[in-house]
């Protein structure tokens, strides 16, 4: 493996600025352009590794009843190679983020790219659903350490202000990914069957993994890393699940995470079935949506952070979150009476965008706390997410397709649950209100 920026500058005693630029006299020198070049590439890259598993998961999407008749499975048998890879990529983020605290950044992150070609080359010629379920999996586990290093590599390179930026920054790019991942799907099964989409993905995940190799540095120095065995990684989680704020900002990020995804499983029934949209529309809503969080999260970054303090952006945000939530429960159970489609997807847009300040902050406020263990906290910032959204998933369809108040009622408590941490774990007034 080729040294990475950090060390090469090290070796031959050139310091380098956070970007891993490296300088003749320090980073004073670094001209603009260089910084701007640097900053761009290394965003493109930790968004191409935060967007991966979106794609990982919902290029596959149009593909399943496809898989279906090509494996001559039940549609339930399927529906678990959409589990295998949610649960993996769960757990793979418990595993990947104390290695990566103990080994750096770069070793743990090749290994997992290494995995994740191979196990989506091996989906493409699965012959039966159980070893497609369980190369899934495999995927999953794999594809997890992109997402749990991205965000240790941004808490090893930014701090405060410019930590909440770039997450906003990540979210514009990471945010569009399951907005074109089905679109694509759809477009690889014009030209070839539900086994070229895993074909695609391989490649994609080639051509990443050599953009890593080549340009991702290293942005953990040896002197900051952990050198305990497993025993020591659980003892570091256990301290960070000690520390009150921390588990505050995570659960409460997660519930909001929940939230969204509950719209995400729930959607397509709500618009299409209930209030009777085609497809078209439903994409179009899914797509007005999308872009509103991201516009949110863009206005974070770019105007609030550094203006405002970054629990008061959070806590407008959970707030526009349970107010939207309330308003979609009270529509849903006919309390207006029969509101038709526009008021509830009018509510839905107002609840996704509220996502934009609520996501980023959540995560930026976390790890501003963990300078000693990014990895291992970035790994259950991650992992909670998804377990508690696997969780509130399945409950938005408990009462049937008939109705959609299931999903506003999952929504408005995890909202609620969201704002209830944020206030009585976080305490953000405790802290005087700072701007960071």
């Amino acid at each position: 493996m080729p040294e990475s920026g950090v060390s090469r500058a090290q070796h031959t005693h050139i310091p380098t600025d956070r970007t891993g630029i490296r300088t003749a006299s320090g980073p004073t020198v670094t001209t603009t352009a260089a910084a701007r070049r640097t900053g761009l590439l290394v965003t493109l890259v930790l968004g191409g590794l935060t967007a991966l598993p979106p794609l990982s998961m919902d290029m596959y999407l149009p593909a399943l009843p496809a898989v279906t008749d090509a494996l001559h499975a039940p549609a339930a048998t399927v529906q678990l190679t959409l589990t295998a890879c949610l649960g993996g990529m769960a757990l793979g983020q418990v595993v990947v983020g104390p290695m990566s605290d103990r080994w750096g950044r770069r070793r743990p992150l090749l290994l997992g790219m290494v995995v994740y070609v191979l196990a989506t080359a091996l989906c493409v010629f699965a012959p039966t659903t159980e070893l497609l379920i369980g190369f899934r999996l495999l995927q999953g586990l794999a594809g997890a350490a992109g997402i749990v290093i991205a965000r240790a590599v941004v808490r090893d390179m930014y701090d405060g202000v410019e930590m909440a930026r770039f997450f906003s920054t990540l979210m514009l790019i990471s945010g569009v990914a399951p907005v074109i991942a089905p679109l694509i799907g759809g477009q690889v099964l014009r030209f070839t069957d539900w086994r070229g989409i895993f074909a695609v993905l391989t490649v994609v995940g080639v051509l990443l993994t050599l953009v890593v190799w080549e340009w991702l540095h290293e942005t953990l120095p040896p002197e900051e890393r952990h050198t305990g065995g497993v025993g020591d990684a659980l003892r570091t989680m256990r301290g960070l699940l000690g520390d009150r704020t921390f588990t505050g900002y995570m659960v409460a990020g997660s519930l909001a995470f929940a939230a969204l995804f509950a719209y995400v499983s729930a959607s397509p029934f709500v618009v299409q079935e209930i209030y009777g949209a085609s497809p078209q529309t439903f994409s179009l809503l899914f797509g007005i949506n999308s872009i509103g969080l991201i516009t949110v999260g863009q206005i974070n970054g770019k105007v609030l952070v550094g203006r405002i303090s970054l629990d008061k952006a959070l806590g407008f945000g959970l707030g526009v979150i349970v107010l939207a939530a309330t308003a979609l429960l009270l529509m849903t159970s006919g309390v207006f009476g029969d509101v038709g489609l526009v008021p509830v997807a009018a509510g839905l847009f107002v609840l996704m965008s509220a996502m934009g300040l609520a996501m980023p902050n959540t995560n930026a406020l976390a790890l501003m706390r963990t300078k000693h263990a990014a990895g291992s906290a970035s790994a259950l910032l991650g992992t909670s997410s998804f377990l508690i959204g696997a969780v509130a998933s399945p409950l938005v369809g408990i009462a049937g397709d008939a109705t959609a108040v299931p999903m506003a009622v999952v929504q408005l408590v995890c909202a609620v649950g969201a704002m209830a941490c944020f206030l009585c774990l976080c305490r953000p007034w405790q802290r005087g209100g700072a701007r960071v």
